[in-house]
């Protein structure tokens, strides 16, 4: 049941009353109501009843703000709309607007202040409230964080409630039956005799009235879409090669740009000679950007083909230039001055380290770059009055403002076009190829440019999953996991990224150590402490941020110290679990996966778990040690999301999350020699062969009390939980990422 206190069709306004995405708007005002973007230019014969639903005498369109980048949450954001509002897959077309305020995720608020998760109490519960209002008030739109379920699952339930119960009300008044005698089904409203009249018949009608506000949801028992198996909105375009993606954008009278920067990220351009450039077939311009050129030419073979016939003297990297140094750095900040946090102090580790057996060990996650199929790229047209853009970004009313800086216009005069992205893993939160395409525009006003970089350029100017290093000394005693003291440095991956889009983040970096600190065990003695160095390379959200890298440090010198303590992996990580639905998915998986089975001889499983974006997840893989190296057998992984909207989907993004998660433990980093990234292209960043990938096996539970998203938790168990059955198997310890560094896998 859910309520939502005014939807207007110019406003959108959470009341007091209302519960929306899990956040409760009674302990402070929500200062100015957020405009409905949808009233702007409104046919009269059109009707919309808040910011997501627009129907008129031809069709109806959902709109599904937030970006999908191939993890399906267009489908999701149709399916929660068309659940309330009675209508089919194939009934409506979806867009994702024009950024709004109206949009602001509701859902950020979890991930933006210092609790863990399965904290709920008063003061936790409180500050979330405060950092949802301040999320409101900011009309902060954005997709990342495994946000988008858990925003929308519950406003457009009620979005589409209201749409349905004034499509009855104005029924009701054109034909004068009783509201209470209509039903909807498939896009119509039925009355008692059995007519039907179609939501499109009923646009101009519904336009003349107020929207009915006072709506109550659907039980669960009653849903079509929600928690069954869909197909989604987007597959037959994918899967018949006709979707258009950001790359695939054209325009009239469109000329095509690629641009050369310094490789050493941030570095000056001091000069450069282009006399060859300039003669070659196509070429139109050379123009100046931010510490680089753009070539312009009549299409982008051209372009590209130009640009790397231009000579550059580059300016220094403002880092270390060589990837030793750079790890260096990070194992001289274990100090107090460099201590960004002490995140977690349970019961007393400086007694329990001086009783029973001492373990030490010292791990190392690398940078790691996003990689995604789709190289970057952009199309923008600037005019005197207006700013307009094709892309495909995950911070669309960010862009907006920044785009507007680099042209001379305010945000509202920047039209944005989102499109669908051929894949991201955080790299589309990034707004440096924005600005240098707004550079390019500003410097052709009227021109539509089209901006794609090479793969080589988009490698070299990624911004990297941010690298650290752990140290852990524990304590084994009586066959039990006594105390744990961990430490994990690394540069602030929050105050890299929002620094380059001029904001500032005060307090302690919560993503330096997540998947370390906010782990739900109830340890008889835990320290954590995080150090923050000083920045070296700048480094940018890699799917699950923090997790990836201290979830992997983390349960992997627990496991250490379970061996140590000759416990069973499984058997003493369930006992020193905290939390019921955590503990839950631990017994799931090991049910899965019969664990406690004897093995083959060469044979071994390792478990991990790690909780991210308040999801737990516990993975077991197994391995073969063959002549030739580690063969990856079969996985198995459960965790809970409170509610499963899609099971295809979700089984699709967990297997996903596994194959991307090993994929990278496997094989891949990002060094830098000179100030430049060595690797260019997937040649030198390989992830898993398809002839690698194991069977996986997934089980999703629902008794969290929060419905949460799936997109990036399954992830970060994958590493340790390799690390760990590569060690039952071999004897061998992994400690540092890619594990190709230390053994071979076949």
């Amino acid at each position: 049941m859910g309520r939502l206190g005014t939807i207007t069709r110019r406003t959108f306004l959470v009341g007091s009353a209302a519960i929306v995405g899990g956040v409760a708007f009674g302990l402070y005002k929500m200062a100015t109501p957020h405009d409905n973007p949808l009233e702007d230019g409104l046919d009269e014969e059109a009707v919309t009843f808040n910011p997501w639903i627009l129907i008129d005498s031809e069709k109806i369109t959902l709109i599904t703000p937030h970006a999908d980048k191939g993890q399906g949450v267009t489908s999701m954001q149709a399916a929660l709309l068309a659940e309330e509002l009675d209508v089919e897959f194939g009934q409506f077309e979806t867009s994702f607007g024009q950024p709004s305020a109206a949009y602001w995720n509701t859902a950020m608020a979890d991930e933006g202040v210092p609790f863990m998760a399965t904290d709920k109490s008063f003061m936790a519960e409180s500050m979330r409230d405060v950092m949802g209002g301040v999320l409101k008030l900011m009309g902060l739109q954005g997709t990342g964080g495994s946000t988008s379920t858990p925003d929308s699952y519950e406003k457009l339930r009620i979005a589409g409630a209201m749409a349905r119960e004034t499509l009855k009300l104005a029924a009701s008044k054109k034909f004068k039956t009783p509201v209470d005698q209509l039903k909807t089904r498939k896009a119509a409203v039925i009355f008692p005799g059995g007519k039907t009249l179609n939501y499109t018949e009923l646009a101009a009608d519904a336009a003349l009235i107020s929207p009915v506000q006072d709506v109550e949801l659907r039980d669960p028992s009653e849903w079509r879409l929600i928690g069954k198996p869909m197909k989604r909105v987007d597959i037959v375009e994918k899967s018949t090669g006709i979707l258009k993606y950001g790359i695939d954008q054209v325009q009239k009278d469109m000329v095509y740009a690629t641009v050369k920067v310094n490789p050493r990220q941030g570095g000056d351009l001091k000069s450069y000679d282009a006399t060859t450039a300039k003669t070659m077939p196509g070429v139109k311009k050379i123009l100046p950007v931010t510490n680089g050129v753009a070539v312009i030419a009549t299409n982008t073979w051209y372009a590209m083909q130009a640009v790397e016939e231009i000579d550059f003297e580059w300016g220094a990297a403002p880092y270390p230039a060589e990837q030793k140094d750079h790890w260096d750095r990070i194992s001289k900040s274990f100090v107090e001055e460099k201590l960004d946090s002490e995140w977690r102090n349970d019961g007393d580790v400086e007694t329990a380290l001086r009783v029973g057996k001492v373990v030490t060990a010292e791990y190392r996650s690398p940078y790691v770059a996003h990689a995604p199929l789709e190289p970057l790229n952009a199309v923008i047209r600037v005019t005197d009055d207006t700013v307009e853009l094709w892309s495909g970004h995950q911070m669309p009313r960010m862009l907006q403002r920044i785009v507007g800086n680099v042209t001379g216009h305010d945000a509202s005069q920047v039209i944005f076009h989102n499109l669908y992205m051929g894949g991201s893993f955080g790299h589309r939160l990034e707004m440096e190829h924005l600005k240098l395409v707004a550079e390019i525009g500003k410097q052709m006003r009227g021109v539509p440019v089209k901006l794609t970089y090479s793969r080589e350029e988009d490698f070299a100017h990624d911004f990297p999953r941010h690298i650290a290093m752990g140290r852990g000394q524990g304590t084994v005693q009586d066959g039990k996991v006594e105390a744990i003291d961990l430490e994990i440095a690394a540069p602030s991956v929050i105050n890299s990224q929002m620094g380059r889009a001029g904001l500032t983040i005060p307090g302690p970096d919560a993503q330096i150590a997540a998947g370390s600190w906010n782990n739900p065990y109830k340890l008889p003695n835990y320290r954590m402490r995080a150090y923050r160095v000083d920045e070296l390379a700048p480094v940018s959200s890699w799917r699950s941020v923090g997790s990836a890298g201290a979830g992997f440090i983390f349960d992997s010198f627990l496991d250490e110290l379970i061996h140590e303590a000759g416990a069973d992996p499984m058997v003493e990580r369930i006992r020193l679990m905290g939390d019921e639905v955590s503990k839950a998915v631990l017994e799931t998986v090991a049910e899965m996966c019969s664990w406690g089975q004897s093995l083959p001889k060469n044979k071994g499983r390792g478990v991990a778990f790690v909780e991210s974006f308040g999801v737990p997840v516990a993975e077991v893989v197994e391995v073969t040690n063959t002549n030739d190296g580690i063969k990856i057998d079969k996985v198995w992984i459960a965790c809970d999301v409170g509610k499963i909207i899609d099971p295809v989907n979700f089984e699709n993004l967990v297997q996903g999350g596994v194959i991307f998660g090993l994929g990278h433990a496997m094989n891949c980093e990002i060094t830098y020699s000179d100030g430049m990234a060595e690797q260019s292209n997937y040649d030198s960043f390989e992830a898993m062969r398809l002839s690698q990938c194991p069977e996986i096996f997934v089980k999703g539970l629902e008794n969290g009390a929060k419905v949460r998203g799936i997109g990036e938790p399954p992830v970060p168990p994958a590493a340790p939980a390799l690390a760990n059955a590569i060690f039952a198997a071999t004897g061998k310890r992994l400690r540092e990422m890619p594990f190709s560094k230390h053994i071979d896998f076949v």
